[in-house]
């Protein structure tokens, strides 16, 4: 009988080590989900400006393009035609698939680390834990978004550039 009650005291003392549900920790994992949600927000934003980017650059080369080649070719039409090229480049790399985000978790390995293991985690290790897995994917994914953000900022200079030089073509300076 005493091996019994002493099962039964381990028994009450990993459930109320399960228990512990610090909710300081579960909102501090909640927010860091939010800041992770928002980061892929900003990806598809992204991904649909370059879209318009498409769209704008194929307009404008176009309508002026075919307007400044009717000149001939000259130096400010083998420039806009070269932007051309840096533009389809620089869309090509913002939305080729090969970028590692991290936005969610791999379940088999959660499953592995905090439910299945030799140990079993309170949630509120598992939201502390979370919750800096987290911040490291974040810092990981904004090196990436700060690359997309700059090639995306070039890629509209060079559209700026690009109708210059076939304004420039099309006035034959």
């Amino acid at each position: 009988m005493g091996k019994r009650s002493g099962a039964g005291e381990t028994d009450r003392t990993v459930a109320s080590d399960l228990a512990d549900d610090d909710p300081r920790l579960a909102f501090i994992y909640q927010e860091a989900v939010r800041g992770l949600t928002h980061q892929q927000t900003v990806v598809e934003n992204m991904n649909t400006r370059a879209g318009s980017l498409i769209f704008a650059t194929a307009f404008a080369n176009s309508l002026l393009g075919g307007a400044a080649l009717s000149n001939g070719l000259g130096l400010w039409d083998w420039t806009a035609v070269a932007l051309l090229f840096g533009i389809g480049g620089l869309i090509v790399f913002m939305l080729w698939p090969y970028h590692q985000y991290a936005f969610r978790f791999d379940p088999e390995e959660l499953l592995n680390q905090y439910v299945d293991g030799d140990r079993l985690a309170t949630m509120s290790a598992m939201h502390r834990a979370l919750a800096l897995r987290i911040k490291a994917d974040m810092a990981g994914n904004w090196r990436i978004i700060q690359r997309l953000r700059m090639a995306l900022q070039i890629a509209l200079l060079f559209l700026l550039l690009d109708i210059l030089a076939w304004l420039l073509a099309i006035a034959g300076v």
